[in-house]
């Protein structure tokens, strides 16, 4: 199995989680799980994607529900070309390091911020418009639903989480999150930014409104063939007869076909509205071009379902991949926050007959700008040495090796990439780096 791997200049990480309360339709994948699975095959990004089926028991009080809707999702989005080889692929409630941070981030999180999460707030101004008492059917899950959105975020130190706009506020969450636990015990955990893409269509619905199982007018994406030509053909059109010019403008056959389709195709289509084509030779070409990119996928989700044993195969061994990461993390974590064995203490708890000291260490990190940064701090954890900005994760891993290898004789080189104004005096950064030169010779 190929574990990702643990370095000092990992790749730049992307995370998403898809709630399982549901079957994904053509909306889901034209507006995300196309362009999250692109995505997933760029170089230099590491990939996590996620069942939130934690996620789900705050909305589904269905067990059979949840169940098949974790099937029917993780099958979707592999039939579609999500690779698990690439990717580490896992189911939520099969990593307890989440739950863990959950709570360690429970214990530094203010209850004025979750106040204002949308969610809670929109229960609270549902219940005063049905004059009902505030919290009623406010479970602890949904007041706390963002801090375990923040759990799945951080455990990975994920750097980009693609939302929509509606979903910003939760990144900002665990962003405060994050500062709130890295000024109380270090700087550990990395704020996320959220990613959002302008230009995810969002698809209209058989009658023209917001493709959503909430108005039932949605379009299978792995139904039967049969299901979907019904479907398509019953799309709301207006009165216009065949040979009479028709307008894209509004037009949600237009709409979907263009969100399948690449420029030339959409302006041959377009072309044929100003031709008069007849709405029915429309919705059959609608048809052809869905079906068209759709069927390949539907054999491997239909064989899917089938299998069971092989979906459960591969999310265990994304969970395997997951865990190899979040178990380590979570006992630096523990560590930190001083849940430590009686018999190993360590930092400023080790008694001096054990030897050893603590030793500075290099700390890198994203900023708010996007952009990356690097730091040394000594053992007491003060800052020596503060980096400049550099484009790239993989930039700042260099000069940092750089420093590693060859010590105080490397600050001249890369005084340029180094902000020495904000640095505490050079012999106490030569000595530092003299330490862990020391340290890594020993």
């Amino acid at each position: 199995m190929t574990v990702p791997a643990s370095s000092s200049t990992p790749a730049l990480r992307v995370l998403t989680g898809i709630t399982t309360t549901g079957t994904p339709h053509l909306g889901n994948y034209v507006g995300s799980i196309r362009a999250a699975v692109r995505a997933s095959r760029q170089s230099g990004v590491q990939s996590f994607y996620f069942l939130a089926d934690y996620h789900a028991l705050i909305k589904c009080d269905e067990p059979a529900r949840i169940q098949r809707s974790t099937l029917e999702i993780a099958a979707s989005w592999l039939a579609a070309g999500l690779d698990p080889e690439r990717v580490t692929f896992y189911r939520q409630s099969d990593i307890p390091e989440i739950t863990e941070l959950t709570w360690l981030l429970t214990c530094v999180t203010g209850k004025g911020l979750l106040n204002r999460a949308h969610a809670y707030k929109a229960m609270l101004d549902k219940n005063a418009a049905a004059a009902l008492e505030p919290d009623t059917d406010v479970t602890a899950g949904l007041f706390m639903y963002p801090v375990l959105m923040a759990a799945d975020i951080l455990m990975f130190k994920a750097h980009q989480v693609p939302v929509g706009r509606d979903q910003i506020q939760h990144i900002e969450m665990a962003r405060d999150m994050a500062a709130s636990f890295n000024h109380l015990y270090g700087e550990h955990l990395v704020p996320p930014q959220a990613l959002i893409d302008d230009n995810v269509a969002l698809l209209p619905g058989l009658d023209g409104r917001k493709m959503s199982k909430s108005y039932d007018n949605t379009i299978a994406l792995f139904g039967p063939r049969e299901q979907l030509r019904r479907q398509i053909m019953s799309i709301v059109t207006d009165s216009r007869a065949p040979g009479e010019p028709k307008s894209t403008e509004g037009s949600a056959l237009y709409q979907i076909y263009r969100a399948m389709a690449d420029d030339a195709e959409a302006a041959a289509f377009a072309q044929a509205f100003s031709d008069g084509i007849a709405w029915g030779d429309a919705k059959q070409q609608l048809f052809e071009r869905i079906d068209r990119e759709i069927a390949p996928m539907r054999e491997h989700y239909q064989h899917l379902i089938a299998h069971p044993e092989e979906v459960e195969r591969l999310l265990l061994a994304g969970a395997e991949k997951a865990r190899a990461i979040a178990t380590p993390f979570m006992r630096e974590l523990r560590r930190a926050v001083g849940l430590r064995s009686m018999a190993a203490p360590s930092g400023a708890a080790r008694p001096k007959a054990e030897g050893k000291p603590a030793l500075p260490a290099f700390k890198q990190y994203r900023e708010t700008d996007g952009r990356f940064y690097f730091k040394l701090a000594d053992a007491a954890g003060r800052t020596l040495l503060q980096s400049r900005a550099f484009d790239s994760p993989r930039e700042a891993g260099q000069a940092v090796k750089k420093l590693q290898a060859e010590g105080a004789a490397a600050l001249a080189a890369l005084a340029a990439q180094l902000d020495l104004s904000a640095s505490q005096s050079t012999e106490r950064i030569a000595e530092a780096l003299e330490q862990l030169l020391q340290a890594a010779a020993a």
